[in-house]
């Protein structure tokens, strides 16, 4: 595990997400991590509740880098390829992990993992959601696990390898800025120019993937000419 991490563990707690913000407005230093066997009141972006029964890993990173608060989005990118890896690391060697704008990863098309970043006063707050063994049925999308995909994996040992990679791509990004974290990500999403439909502001916005812009934006070709999404989702995707 990276050193500049320091774990406190939960068996149940509402929300990890909620309790790293408690820390924060404590004080609590930069690197705090706090990890929950179980969720009672887990959730994801837009308000949704996070599926959390025992058998996952749900964590929560307290960061304060030191960074503008403009460049808060960019670390959604950082954590969803060191989700990636970690999801790589734990399967077979031939699954690769893709990442789907803004924030998720996913095997096969499925759904393995969820990620919100939230910004508490001067600390940045990164929930990380990753099914190991246990995959919400009633969702509108497909989801997986890491066993489902012949992986073997411990909760505490998926939580080390994530640490460590997090660890890794948060280092590059403050060295590097976010391009090289732009390009990784690229080339683990769609192909540029596949046909993929978005839910924006509660709209449909169908059009061609464009990549990402300097600042994490989704761009999409569309009949009425490119658009910048900031704020929205990728709902389907076809070749």
């Amino acid at each position: 595990m990276s050193d500049p991490f320091t774990v406190i563990h939960h068996e149940k707690i509402g929300s990890t997400n909620d309790e790293a913000r408690r820390l924060a407005q404590q004080g609590a230093a930069h690197g705090t991590v706090v990890h929950a066997d179980e969720q009672t009141a887990g959730r994801g972006r837009l308000t949704r509740t996070w599926f959390s029964p025992p058998g996952n890993l749900y964590l929560s990173i307290l960061l304060r880098t030191g960074q503008p608060v403009a460049r808060t989005s960019q670390l959604s990118f950082v954590a969803a390829l060191a989700v990636a890896d970690t999801v790589e690391a734990l399967l077979p060697r031939q699954i690769r992990a893709m990442v789907k704008w803004p924030n998720d990863v996913l095997i096969n098309g499925a759904k393995i993992s969820g990620i919100l970043v939230e910004l508490v006063d001067d600390a940045v707050i990164i929930g990380i959601g990753l099914n190991v063994l246990e995959a919400p049925s009633n969702t509108a999308y497909k989801t997986t696990t890491i066993v489902a995909n012949g992986g073997i994996a411990s909760v505490d040992g998926a939580r080390d390898i994530l640490l460590d990679r997090l660890g890794l791509h948060l280092a590059a990004w403050q060295a590097e800025g976010f391009g090289p974290i732009r390009e990784q990500w690229l080339s683990r999403s769609y192909p540029i120019g596949a046909e993929i439909k978005a839910n924006v502001g509660g709209q449909s916005l169908t059009g061609h993937f464009a990549g990402l812009d300097p600042d994490g934006a989704l761009l999409l070709d569309t009949e009425q000419g490119r658009q910048r999404i900031v704020a929205g989702e990728i709902v389907a995707a076809g070749g």
